[in-house]
């Protein structure tokens, strides 16, 4: 199986699922497993992940070396789940799906939809927040989700 996180800017909360996952993957020895992260747009094509998520996930003992990019239409045949923060990057998510031919066989899904708390579906985008405390929020979601869909 294959896993992709896909984002808005693909420097935030993506690349910090696609740490996330692969340290749990790696943990797990899921050795057929691959993870990655893009974006739905442009604008960060090429930059590293966002400092402050460096940041946290060397806290916790992970690092990324993740370089921003846009998603392909391969991706929706390559990965088996893709997966978006909110709901408006799966209705965008679903609406590229549907218009591909052949209909691609992925899940597109929310990453939040692992948590058992409906009012923690949604991972807010961290990127305009001052300090640490939306990281860190984004942090907890995405790493109960990402065990939660391992299990």
């Amino acid at each position: 199986s294959a896993i992709i996180e896909s984002l808005t800017g693909n420097t935030c909360r993506s690349p910090m699922a696609e740490a996330i996952l692969q340290h749990l993957i790696d943990k797990m020895q899921l050795q057929d497993w691959h993870t990655d992260s893009a974006g739905l747009r442009d604008w960060n094509v090429g930059h590293e992940a966002q400092g402050r998520a460096q940041q946290l996930l060397q806290q916790h003992g992970m690092k990324t070396k993740h370089l921003s990019r846009i998603i392909t239409v391969q991706d929706f045949y390559e990965f088996d789940y893709i997966f978006g923060m909110d709901e408006s990057n799966i209705l965008e998510l679903q609406q590229m799906a549907q218009r591909l031919e052949p209909q691609p066989q992925c899940h597109v899904m929310l990453l939040g939809s692992f948590i058992s708390r409906k009012e923690d579906e949604i991972i807010k985008d961290p990127y305009f927040s001052h300090g640490m405390g939306s990281f860190h929020a984004a942090y907890v979601q995405i790493l109960e989700s990402c065990q939660n869909f391992l299990k």
